[in-house]
């Protein structure tokens, strides 16, 4: 942990934590949420360290977009997809359809 950042935290952020982090929350993910006297704000997460991995909620805390902390509690609609990291690398990653262009049916004609 000490010369290694990409477990979850350097010793750096672990002493600042200790000293002068005040824990206000987490998320789904394990994610934990700190902030300090002087209204600094980090994250130190569960697993890996990966950007995506904050929800919406909790970004626009991070940033100093919204000073009320997110509960969770909020009211979700059913069009609201669940929060997930970036897919890209992995198995789950989108991948467009391959398109044939021999197939393709104009929607025109051309003049001759």
């Amino acid at each position: 942990m000490i010369f290694t950042w990409w477990n979850r935290q350097t010793f750096g952020t672990f002493l600042k934590t200790l000293f002068f982090g005040k824990c206000v929350g987490s998320d789904e993910l394990g994610n934990k949420y700190y902030k300090s006297k002087k209204n600094e704000r980090w994250v130190v997460y569960s697993k890996n360290i990966e950007a995506t991995k904050i929800s919406s909620d909790w970004y626009l805390w991070i940033h100093h977009t919204v000073d009320k902390i997110p509960e969770g509690k909020e009211r979700k609609f059913s069009w609201q997809k669940k929060h997930l990291e970036n897919q890209t690398g992995t198995i789950r990653s989108f991948k467009p359809v391959k398109i044939d262009k021999n197939n393709i049916k104009k929607k025109y004609e051309t003049w001759k």
